[in-house]
């Protein structure tokens, strides 16, 4: 969002996090890890605004990779060792790969976090399946966690699934910024500015937010585009023995699995691509975009709230209902609510506790609840919500999801905004867009115009010529990454296929649907393809 912290990324729906972090202590390699957020109402590693496409990885369009040159074969000659992570039927180890693919130094190497789960069941094993949740930032190794035990059991029995954290993520040498009382801070600033003083406040907390990460993490940053990521998950397709790559990618992980795609067309299998993303718009449009799905979320949700007897937002109507959220949002950035501790539930804080649980409709009761302890003074509910979002921890800790997502987006395409100037101009575009969210939308895409890193990507269309088929799933409602996306992305991919779901929440593939959950799971055992434009209901 506007400084990075708000909406900057796409959210993993809230069921991913119904499994604890397992994984932590086992796994990690070299950097700090972070457990996923168990009993988090919302997403868990994407969010709202300004993550559009990019090639990044100093290519301004993705080329078709030949085969690893002589200086990357040792990297893909490397042997990975297998080691219990301390939970039964999980495997971890550690992989080692170049920070700069065009001029790989041993000295430099990076080591990234990989873990798998075998395949579970009888049947022929169908090699292994990678899975990776989104962001950028997301822990794919958490993720994995839900994956492995969550996805349907025809699936996992006849798959090892497996998923690599990204670098700069996790527990993959994660790129870290600003300690966890700052992020408090930073978190907590206006959203809204009324006044030259809150603007100069905003802007100077997105340009300390953009030092700190230059000052922790320079060698990183330079080196964390989505195409470096599809290159390092070409390197582990090889590294666990599958000619091609079979994979799962949610939200982001769609344009990383795309990107992968257009690099290696040919080493494409079967390959899910879930609430996608459309790498061809600019960071200005999918944040307006973005925009405007979160306000087609809010209109289903505030239409189930108004039947509701003791809804918060009132049972007259769904403008009405709009009208009390934007009041509600006016008494916060006047006077913040009480929580029972020493931090205040601010606007923007508030703000972002309703965007969390637009991701995932299971989360709308929680919403009420939360709405409602704020209508009678009490701002923790709707804290836990925003703080779900964070990836921050009841003890105030943080996970490296906003610094990671953060320092991807401003690699992969051009500023969506560059200054304050800018974001007023482009305000009339967002408010239209999103009456209840534009505002803050907007502000929260200025910060790559601080960032220290120049961009290497910009957007572009994904052909992947030559690739086997790719199925692309959208749903109608997804707030985070927009309907539209789904349908650019499968006509932009020269075999992409579209399966559309026709529902609320952020992607659709094993979150309930019987129809989605049987079509891919018919793509990813027997290589079925559907009909392209298939709706499910």
């Amino acid at each position: 969002m506007p400084h990075l912290k708000r909406m900057t990324m796409l959210r993993i729906p809230a069921t991913v996090f119904a499994v604890t972090g397992l994984l932590l202590s086992a796994c990690s390699s070299g950097g700090t890890g972070h457990p996923a957020a168990a009993s988090s109402p919302a997403p868990g590693a994407t969010a709202p605004a300004g993550s559009g496409g990019g090639s990044g990885g100093g290519s301004a369009g993705v080329q078709a990779a030949a085969s690893p040159s002589a200086d990357l074969s040792p990297y893909y000659a490397q042997k990975l060792s297998w080691h219990s992570c301390g939970v039964a039927g999980f495997d971890c180890a550690t992989m080692k790969v170049p920070l700069d693919y065009a001029h790989p130094v041993a000295a430099q190497d990076l080591k990234l976090a990989v873990a798998r789960k075998k395949a579970a069941g009888p049947g022929k094993r169908l090699g292994s399946l990678l899975v990776n949740p989104g962001g950028p930032g997301g822990s794919a190794i958490d993720y994995l966690q839900y994956a492995a035990l969550g996805y349907p059991a025809p699936v996992t029995s006849r798959y090892d699934m497996v998923a690599v954290d990204p670098r700069g993520v996790a527990r993959s040498e994660p790129v870290t910024c600003l300690s966890d009382p700052q992020m408090d801070a930073f978190t907590s600033v206006d959203t809204t500015p009324d006044d030259k003083a809150e603007i100069t406040q905003l802007t100077k907390a997105d340009k300390n937010f953009a030092t700190a990460c230059d000052k922790k993490s320079a060698k990183l940053l330079g080196h964390v585009s989505t195409v470096d990521s599809a290159r390092d998950m070409d390197m582990l397709r090889a590294l666990v023995g599958d000619d091609k790559l079979n994979y799962v990618g949610k939200s982001y992980g769609t344009f990383l699995g795309a990107t992968y795609a257009g690099l290696f067309p040919q080493r494409v299998g079967r390959m899910v691509l879930d609430g996608a993303m459309d790498p061809s718009v600019s960071a200005l449009e999918g944040s307006r975009a973005q925009a405007g799905g979160f306000e087609v979320a809010f209109s289903a949700f505030a239409k189930d709230c108004v039947k509701r007897a003791g809804c918060p937002l009132g049972t007259a109507s769904v403008s009405d209902a709009g009208s009390r959220l934007d009041a509600f949002f006016k008494r916060l950035d006047g006077h913040p609510l009480a929580t029972g501790s020493s931090r205040k539930l601010t606007e923007a804080l508030g703000t972002t506790g309703v965007i969390a649980a637009m991701y995932d409709e299971s989360a709308w009761p929680t919403l009420r609840d939360a709405l409602t302890s704020a209508d009678k003074g009490d701002g923790a509910p709707l804290l836990k919500l925003s703080d779900s979002y964070y990836e921050r921890d009841e003890s105030g800790k943080y996970s490296n999801l906003m610094y990671a997502n953060a320092a991807v987006n401003c690699l992969d395409l051009p500023p969506a905004l560059s200054s304050p100037a800018d974001v007023e101009r482009a305000l009339p575009a967002f408010d239209k867009a999103s009456p209840h969210f534009g505002t803050t939308l907007a502000w929260s895409s200025l910060i790559c115009g601080y960032w220290p890193v120049h961009n290497t990507g910009r957007p572009h269309r994904i052909t992947a010529p030559g690739a086997a088929p790719i199925l692309v799933v959208g749903t109608t409602r997804d707030p985070a990454t927009p309907y539209a996306w789904a349908v650019s992305l499968a006509s932009q991919l020269s075999s992409g296929r579209l399966l559309t779901y026709e529902g609320d929440g952020h992607t659709a593939y094993a979150r309930g649907s019987d129809c989605i959950d049987t079509t891919v799971n018919a793509y990813l055992l027997q290589d079925k393809v559907p009909p392209n434009g298939k709706k499910c209901t």
